[in-house]
């Protein structure tokens, strides 16, 4: 089954799902990039990691920090001072979490040998709150903005906060920048809705290679029917972030169109 949003659906954001539909994109997406760049060029899926404090657990999403409807405290009750005295009281600690992100390399491969030419990035809760995640992420976005390496960076996410820049079009919910070394500090900006297909973006390559155009509308609507998402969400609930205003009477109208209202 289809999703029921021309382009980004909404309910692909909630923290639960997301750490699964963000490493079947990157799947998809390689396995799109790569019979078209080669031979000049081969594609990576590669990883980094970082440590998870307790606060951006929740908007990370892990399956084990889910929130429940439990009337439990936060804490228990502190023991009485006899049970204290009469022996061991286990406690349990909050330990950090340890997230993984995955994001793309476009290389140069034969005599080139393996310089990267284009670094694919689709932004994770965790690049879009403050703590380790984001600051390794800013950290390494300055590093490529500073390279020969071009950066496209995708942002299908409304919560947290947007990465940097200067210009109009960063108010969208969602975002597709595409930044050439060559033309830096200018980039293009692809900003669009929840009410609009999400547009084709061109792959920067090498000078004397005409880019490529990447259709991500039509990936990810292939990629919701064949993971099938639609038996996953519930579409009589409000997504999560939920939308507001126009968008939120818009997605209202267009689910008891679908009906799944």
């Amino acid at each position: 089954m289809p999703t029921p949003f021309p382009g980004m659906d909404p309910y692909l954001e909630r923290p639960s799902l997301w750490q699964d539909f963000h490493s079947r994109l990157i799947v998809a997406l390689a396995d799109y990039l790569a019979p078209r760049v080669r031979p000049r060029y081969y594609v990576g899926v590669e990883e980094r990691t970082y440590r998870a404090g307790i606060t951006g657990l929740t908007f990370v999403g892990r399956p084990d920090v889910t929130v429940v409807a439990s009337p439990k405290p936060a804490y228990a009750v502190a023991p009485t001072v006899e049970t204290a005295i009469a022996g061991i009281v286990p406690v349990e600690l909050p330990v950090p979490d340890i997230v993984r992100e995955t994001y793309l390399e476009v290389r140069a491969s034969g005599a080139d040998g393996d310089r990267v030419i284009t670094a694919l990035e689709i932004l994770s809760p965790g690049n879009k709150l403050p703590g380790e995640g984001r600051t390794q992420y800013e950290n390494k976005r300055m590093v490529v903005l500073g390279s020969l390496t071009h950066l496209v960076e995708i942002d299908l996410l409304r919560g947290g906060l947007p990465m940097l820049m200067f210009g109009d079009g960063r108010g969208a919910p969602y975002r597709i920048l595409v930044s050439r070394a060559a033309a830096r500090p200018q980039a293009d900006l692809l900003p669009f809705s929840v009410r609009q297909p999400i547009p084709d973006f061109p792959l920067p390559l090498r000078r004397r290679d005409e880019e490529l155009a990447v259709p991500l509308n039509t990936l990810l609507h292939e990629l919701y029917d064949r993971a099938g998402y639609d038996l996953r969400i519930n579409y009589r609930a409000d997504p999560i972030p939920p939308l507001g205003g126009e968008d939120a009477a818009w997605a209202e109208a267009l689910l008891r169109e679908k009906g799944l209202r």
